[in-house]
């Protein structure tokens, strides 16, 4: 940097001795935080007490446990089951069309249906004989054929229940249960009871929703 006059030189020296000041004040400042950081360092050390470094002992670091994979697809078939899950203790007789031959159909379903299916509209495709089973075992085996029928595309399936001749005090215990777990089941459009060649009081037609439906 070179002057051009007096005043030029005066005003450069002043610049320069400005510089120095800030630069000796910044160095005064560094050498002051590192005597506090090195009086802090002793003091915590004091503090303490004598200390000796820890030696190498082998140790092993074991990777994280791994998680226990969860068994989603058999909490989903649970919850299916759950969905599907019928009761003894739900009352049809309300439900039920009590004319001459007694049938079901659900909201929704022409009044025409029920004829129909007696009339044989519908050709039974597969048929399920309950009648000796006990309750427990009557209840399982229809949800399982209904759930099999539906799957396979059935629409029109027999279900044997049996007349109740041989129960206590002749009452038609299991073909009352088989009514009401019909009408729980979605998949259960209608049902009437049987013509007299096809089981009558002892059996019904039932028709199944149509694939996709529901």
């Amino acid at each position: 940097m070179k002057a051009k006059s007096f005043a030029e030189l005066k005003g450069m020296r002043r610049q320069l001795a400005e510089a120095a000041a800030r630069a000796e004040q910044q160095a005064a400042e560094r050498a002051a935080a590192e005597k506090q950081a090195e009086a802090a360092k002793n003091l915590f050390a004091r503090a303490i007490g004598p200390t000796q470094p820890l030696r190498a002992h082998g140790r092993v670091v074991h990777a994280p446990a791994p998680v226990t994979p969860e068994p989603r697809q058999r909490a989903l078939d649970e919850q299916a089951v759950l969905r599907e899950a019928i009761s003894d203790e739900f009352d049809a007789s309300t439900l039920l069309h009590t004319d001459e031959h007694l049938s079901f159909r659900r909201p929704g379903i022409g009044p025409d249906v029920p004829p129909r299916l007696r009339r044989g509209d519908w050709t039974v495709q597969a048929e399920i004989d309950l009648h000796g089973m006990r309750t427990d075992e009557a209840r399982e085996a229809l949800g399982a054929f209904l759930r099999e029928a539906t799957k396979a595309g059935l629409r029109c399936v027999r279900v044997v229940h049996g007349k109740g001749l041989g129960s206590p005090g002749r009452t038609p215990v299991l073909k009352a249960r088989v009514h009401g777990w019909l009408i729980q089941k979605k998949e259960v459009l209608a049902f009437v009871q049987a013509k007299p060649l096809e089981g009558g009081a002892g059996a019904l037609l039932v028709l199944l929703a149509a694939a996709g439906r529901g």
